[in-house]
């Protein structure tokens, strides 16, 4: 019992971030907030136009504004902190700050998991089930599958947080990142870990690793279907339908296997850092890029839209 009286519940965090190189932060500063302009703007529009365009009633752009509006969250719960740390000298996170950023990156992180399996499934579903595809895929599926997406990633994070919040700190509250991540919260403690080590494993695996395991079966079934088609139409019109979901599954799981799986060197931890900003701040950026630039659907309907509500309506009909 002597031992607990010494531990405490600091009153706020220091974000050491990339305060060991004070000339680089006014360049990731301008770089955050023009990345973070754009990656809302870019997921907004999505989800404007997805709603706006009958075209667009689709499941794969259902879930498609699932993903956007997933991503403005994820950011949004992590650039405001950052950018205010890369603006001035002051590095700091409250405790209650500090709780809801790891709170809500780690309910949005495990749901974009579970989301981008559940969009492979609807890319096979589509191209190995065309003719039944509309039956498979309904919309009281649809809208299954995606609570049940956001409601398992708040179910780990209301898990996996609350047991980290619960641990108590001694003295030490700098935490060598730019924002509040649940692993680095245990690494401050002074009590033994395991029992949250263990919880954090297996929703590693449950909400990681079997929706990549998801994803892979789906597409090697995806593969399988297209090898059998013989037509360079058919071959072109499942790589238009595959490739930007592959694209965005391998640059959110591309970036957390790199830096999860690296050695643990001084070096690595700075590389991390970088890594951490890519797929924070970055991927959000590129995903309506990669869903917009090589799909004339999506380009189609904005054009429609700003068309009209530009007072030239009538350019659709004639179109």
């Amino acid at each position: 019992m002597m031992e607990i009286a010494n531990v405490s519940f600091p009153e706020g965090f220091i974000l050491l971030g990339f305060s060991e190189r004070p000339s680089l932060e006014p360049i990731l500063f301008i770089f955050v907030l023009g990345v973070y302009v754009v990656s809302v703007s870019g997921n907004g529009i999505i989800i404007v136009v997805s709603c706006m365009d009958v075209h667009l009633h689709t499941p794969m752009y259902f879930f498609l504004v699932n993903l956007s509006f997933l991503d403005i969250s994820f950011t949004t719960s992590i650039v405001p902190q950052l950018l205010v740390n890369l603006w001035g000298p002051q590095k700091t996170i409250s405790y209650g700050g500090c709780v809801i950023q790891f709170y809500i990156s780690h309910w949005l992180g495990a749901t974009e998991c579970v989301l981008l399996a559940v969009m492979s499934y609807d890319r096979y579903a589509a191209i190995c089930r065309p003719l039944h595809y509309t039956v498979i895929m309904h919309p009281k599926l649809c809208c299954s599958l995606a609570f049940a997406s956001w409601l398992g990633g708040l179910t780990t994070s209301m898990v996996g947080s609350t047991l980290t919040m619960l641990l108590p700190v001694c003295g030490n509250n700098r935490i060598d990142h730019f924002f509040c991540e649940m692993p680095l919260i245990m690494q401050l403690a002074c009590v033994d870990t395991s029992f949250n080590e263990v919880e954090m494993y297996v929703a590693s695996f449950v909400f990681v690793v079997l929706p990549l395991g998801l994803i892979l079966v789906s597409y090697s079934r995806i593969a399988w279907a297209v090898l059998k088609i013989r037509s360079a139409e058919g071959w072109r019109k499942a790589f238009n339908t595959c490739s930007s979901h592959v694209a965005v599954v391998a640059l959110f799981y591309g970036s957390i296997i790199f830096m999860y799986l690296q050695p643990a060197k001084r070096n690595s931890h700075e590389q991390g850092k970088l890594v951490a900003l890519f797929y924070t701040v970055v991927t959000p950026m590129l995903n309506p890029l990669i869903y917009t630039l090589r799909n004339k659907t999506v380009k189609k309907a904005l054009r429609h839209i700003v068309l009209e509500n530009c007072g030239f309506g009538g350019t659709r009909g004639n179109s």
